[in-house]
């Protein structure tokens, strides 16, 4: 029986796309390609209408924020290549995977939600994007994730407060199509013990999404539990992505 550990001696290459959370950019995860082994090629892109620099307006449908990935990554995504997305990237990811899938194109090796509730039909029922400033400061502040420098200083709010509400209303608003049979990557999922925002429990329906799930792995912190814990999030994430490599090459050959 072959073990997920025997590819550590490999050389992988791999391209590893990590989709960020509402409001967020690559900048939030500048730190994730150094985690990696030398053959990943990390990968953060962007959504429109991050920073100063990027005069697109932030997309405000989930629909049309797939359309634009699709477009963007198209080059990218062939060979080995896997997808981890946090929040409303845990979305993307997700639904990402499934346009290619439907669209018979090379799905991801492996598949990673964190700090996301199983996704439903009739929608999550959250309307944060609708809460006045003050209320939405104080939720942003509550989860983390955003300098309290930002959220105090008025220029600065105002210059990112369109794209938070943007992007919350694809989370919030996005209505997945029924899954009619689970999907044929490996998927594994992330989140923070006390994260009050996507719960541990209301992430266990993932496990019916995937005909390979390969875990719930649960980290202490909230709803960004890896800014403290990178390393051992990103050793993870390796660990998971070998296991759906070796299902990939021998289905009834791999144990846990």
């Amino acid at each position: 029986m072959l073990k997920a550990e025997e590819l550590k001696a490999e050389e992988l290459e791999l391209r590893l796309f990590v989709f960020h959370h509402s409001g967020g950019s690559q900048l939030s995860y500048r730190d994730w390609p150094a985690c990696f082994p030398a053959g990943w090629d990390v990968r953060i892109p962007d959504a429109p209408g991050r920073g100063p620099r990027d005069r697109r307006p932030a997309l405000s449908d989930a629909g049309a924020l797939l359309d634009h990935y699709l477009d963007e990554l198209d080059d990218g995504l062939t060979g080995d290549f896997a997808f981890f997305g946090h929040s409303m990237g845990g979305l993307i990811a997700y639904e990402l995977t499934r346009r290619l899938v439907d669209m018979d194109r090379t799905p991801p090796v492996w598949l990673g939600v964190s700090a996301h509730g199983t996704l439903r039909p009739e929608g999550n029922g959250m309307r944060r994007h609708l809460l006045s400033d003050a209320e939405l400061r104080a939720e942003l502040s509550a989860m983390g994730g955003t300098p309290s420098s930002v959220l105090a200083h008025p220029e600065l709010w105002d210059l990112i407060a369109p794209t938070v509400r943007a992007d919350l209303r694809i989370s919030e608003t996005w209505r997945t199509a029924p899954l009619t049979q689970p999907l044929p990557v490996p998927l594994s999922t992330f989140g923070g013990t006390r994260d009050q925002v996507a719960p541990p429990h209301r992430m266990e329906g993932w496990s019916a999404v995937s005909d390979h799930f390969l875990g719930r792995h649960l980290f202490e912190g909230g709803h960004f539990y890896f800014q403290d814990r990178l390393p051992a999030v990103a050793e993870r994430i390796q660990d998971d992505v070998r296991k759906a490599l070796l299902l990939a090459r021998a289905p009834s050959a791999v144990t846990p």
